[in-house]
């Protein structure tokens, strides 16, 4: 039985943490900024709204979103596996308690920003924020991420497009809510709600991209000097990230040179800039932004194999 290294585990630790603080801000932007508001999300969330408003507010949205939850984990246990079902159980499990605890606070006071579009936006962004980086650590907070799986499972169809139907229907579902009042005061009424609804949506699946994009964005560099040994060296020691070296030609000078390629995180490019600038301030240098570095040191390639490749490649071994 192989024993986890405890690296990994404390890695996995980090994780854990860091999802439960992702999850806790999803939480307090959603109860403290939006529901107040009486503006309705996508997700499991807004299905917990709807059932919260419709009821007058006798069922938590807590009680609501984790049932849908766990109804649709035990739908989706045999297409999409026991890692990600137990991984989703722990991220529902946390956003459900976190919202319950936060839902009867401020529910029972007046909304801490009383203009609902600077509200509503307020609260997407930290849900926004949060979500972004709960994913950037492999966590979940279920909702339609099951139902994202599920269909990717046996479908071709675009999660994107998955999560924006869903997500734009639970919001379109908000019309139908009690209202006194006549048809057309209804409409009146509840259309504000329903764009408020789709902006906020919008809003934060953009910020869950760009969370989740900015993690990924690594810095190339080329680096041309003659002291290229002295700088390649210090790379790896101070910056801890590695380098490669390439055989060139200086087609004007007609001699040969070692250029210098390092891949590393973008917040970490000041400290290559020091590095170069420390031992030769007259190094020529290129730097260029890449969507993804994948590779020890980096990101994991999350690509999954067909069945056959893999039959292939344990036959060719």
């Amino acid at each position: 039985m192989k024993v986890p290294h405890y690296d990994s585990l404390m890695h996995s630790a980090k994780d854990y943490i860091v999802i439960v603080l992702g999850l806790l801000l999803y939480a307090l932007g959603f109860t403290a900024f939006i529901l107040p508001q009486g503006v309705v999300i996508g997700g499991v969330a807004g299905i917990g709204t709807l059932v919260y408003f419709a009821s007058g507010g006798f069922i938590p949205v807590a009680v609501t979103q984790y049932v849908v939850n766990l109804i649709l984990l035990a739908i989706a246990f045999r297409i999409v596996g026991k890692t990600f079902v137990l991984r989703t159980i722990f991220g529902a499990s946390v956003i459900s308690l976190a919202i319950g605890l936060f839902e009867g606070y401020f529910m029972s006071r007046p909304p801490l920003i009383a203009e609902t579009s600077m509200s509503v936006i307020m609260g997407a962004i930290l849900c926004g924020i949060g979500i972004g980086v709960v994913f950037i650590h492999n966590g979940s907070s279920g909702g339609t991420d099951i139902v994202a799986a599920m269909v990717s499972k046996v479908s071709n169809v675009s999660v994107g497009r998955i999560f924006i139907f869903c997500d734009m229907s639970i919001v379109l579902l908000s019309i139908f809510l009690p209202f006194d009042g006549t048809l057309d005061e209804r409409i009146q009424e509840r259309v504000s709600i329903i764009v408020y609804g789709w902006v906020v949506t919008f809003i934060i699946a953009y910020l869950t991209d760009t969370v989740i994009n900015t993690n990924r964005q690594a810095t190339q560099f080329f680096i041309f000097s003659h002291k290229w040994a002295e700088i390649a060296d210090a790379i790896n020691q101070d910056a801890h990230r590695g380098v490669t070296v390439v055989d060139a030609e200086g087609w004007y000078s007609k001699t040969q040179i070692k250029v210098l390629m390092v891949w590393c995180r973008k917040i970490e490019s000041v400290t290559i800039f020091r590095i170069v600038k420390s031992i030769d301030e007259n190094a020529f240098i290129t730097q260029t932004n890449t969507n993804g570095v994948y590779g020890k040191g980096f990101d994991k390639m999350k690509v999954k194999l067909k069945s056959q490749e893999i039959k292939s490649s344990e036959a060719k071994a």
